[in-house]
């Protein structure tokens, strides 16, 4: 019977850092969370080679409320999550785009396990923009 030891977080954290070309300008603690930059978000995408496909689930008349459906695709795993935009959870003037980008950020975290390990993209909230 073989004996393996549980990896911990931190040798979790490392893999993870190394096998996606993470330094540590892609990272940054916001209050309770760990935060990666959409920088970070793009070479983990890359590393894996994840695709991602959007679908546009809902918009306003006016496009300020958005909720992007997106596809994404590792390897044989396929996910599904959501990205949504509206005045009260996005300041900038391109509420599609930002919910494209949380979308995005969404899929590739999870796919890539960073999301299991408590990490969030920076798109994802207004509030966990780097100070």
């Amino acid at each position: 019977m073989e004996n393996k030891t549980a990896e911990t977080q931190k040798d979790i954290l490392r893999r993870l850092f190394i096998a996606n070309n993470l330094v540590k300008e892609d990272v940054f603690k916001h209050k309770f969370y760990t935060i990666i930059t959409r920088q970070g978000i793009d070479k983990i995408m890359a590393a894996n080679k994840i695709q991602i496909k959007y679908v546009t689930e809902k918009i306003s008349d006016d496009h300020k409320y958005v909720i992007m459906k997106g596809f994404g695709k590792m390897g044989d795993e396929i996910i599904e999550d959501y990205g949504e935009s509206s005045p009260a959870n996005n300041s900038n003037a391109y509420p599609v785009a930002m919910a494209m980008k949380r979308a995005k950020s969404r899929i590739v975290l999870s796919l890539a396990g960073f999301y299991a390990q408590g990490f969030f993209g920076e798109d994802e909230s207004d509030d966990f923009k780097r100070r």
